[in-house]
C-alpha cells in the first residue's frame, strides 16, 4: 500500500472554523455565516471545486509547456449545480494564447485527464476508522 498524500482536518471548540494541514501549508475551511459559520475559509464543497480547478490549471499547463504551445493563461470557473437529487458539476475553461482550434479541442480532452478529474469521475473507496486520542 502507497500512501500519496496526506492531510490533516482539526476542528476544536464549538463552530465549524477547520484548520486543514497539508505538508507545511496551513488552511481554514469554515461554513458561511448562513449556515452557522463563521465564514472564516471556503466551505468543504470549495475546496473540492478549487482542486478540480487548479489541477485542471497545472495539468493543461504542463501539456501546453511540454508540447511548446502558446497557451500565455487559462480561467477556470467551476460551480457545483444541484438538480433535485443530482449533483454535477459545470466547468468553464477560458484558454489565454494564440492557438488554433485543434490546440484548443485537445487542451478540452485533456482537461477531462486530469488526476483529480479521474479521481471524481472514478471509482473510489473511502476507508473510515476511529483512532484513540493521543
Amino acid at each position: 500500500m502507497a500512501i500519496e498524500e496526506t492531510v490533516r482536518a482539526r476542528l476544536r471548540g464549538s463552530g465549524y472554523r477547520t484548520e486543514i494541514t497539508a505538508r507545511s501549508h496551513v488552511l481554514v475551511a469554515d461554513e458561511p455565516m448562513k449556515l452557522g459559520g463563521t465564514d472564516a475559509g471556503p466551505a468543504p464543497y470549495e475546496f473540492l471545486l478549487a482542486s478540480l480547478g487548479a489541477c485542471t490549471s497545472i495539468t493543461l499547463r504542463m501539456y501546453a509547456s511540454r508540447k511548446s504551445w502558446p497557451l500565455a493563461g487559462l480561467d477556470v470557473d467551476l460551480a457545483l449545480v444541484t438538480e433535485g437529487e443530482a449533483r454535477r458539476i459545470d466547468r468553464r475553461i477560458t484558454l489565454h494564447g494564440d492557438l488554433d482550434a485543434a490546440q484548443r479541442e485537445r487542451l478540452l480532452e485533456i482537461a477531462n485527464s486530469c488526476p483529480v478529474h479521474k479521481l471524481l469521475t472514478g471509482a473510489i473507496d473511502i476507508q473510515s476508522r476511529l483512532t484513540e486520542e493521543p
